[in-house]
């Protein structure tokens, strides 16, 4: 994949989320008219602003809520703390989270950490959650709850508000 292409996730109602590289506006549409190919398709955008970017659909099993919430984390290595930071929180699913750094850092693939975030609902819900990096590219890291909670009431209201 060339470095200028991003991913974009299909989610099971053929919906796609865009995001501008270059204002981060987001735009969610309707690209069920790729649906008969099950490899990853290559298109162009265009954005309100005017940018024009490529991007590659892909079919992702479940739904990536699209988010730009403030939070912190903790690194946790054999039971204790040995880092702090803040980070963005800019995608929420029901089994983990894609985080943007706000400084960079050398985490492995398998760290844990502690995140903590408020939501942008109503009652500001408090998020703390155990999470494992099972992704990094550059300043994003892509984690999984430790622990799927069924319980999470808030982050369950959340994703489908």
């Amino acid at each position: 994949m060339t470095p200028d292409l991003n991913k974009v996730f299909v989610s099971s109602d053929n919906m796609a989320t865009f995001v501008c590289p270059q204002c981060e506006n987001t735009a969610r549409v309707d690209v069920s008219k790729y649906n008969v190919i099950d490899k990853g398709v290559r298109i162009k955008c265009k954005c309100r602003c005017g940018h024009v970017y490529r991007v590659s659909l892909e079919k992702r099993k479940l739904y990536r809520k699209p988010t730009n919430l403030v939070g912190s984390y903790t690194q946790i290595m054999d039971g204790e703390e040995v880092d702090r930071g803040t980070m963005s929180v800019k995608d929420v699913s029901r089994t983990g989270l894609k985080l943007k750094l706000n400084v960079a850092r050398n985490f492995k693939i398998g760290d844990k950490l502690v995140v903590e975030f408020h939501l942008d609902d109503k009652a500001r819900s408090h998020i703390r959650k155990m999470v494992i990096i099972r992704n990094l590219d550059g300043p994003f890291v892509g984690v999984q709850f430790d622990a799927i909670d069924a319980h999470d009431r808030a982050l369950g209201f959340y994703l489908f508000s």
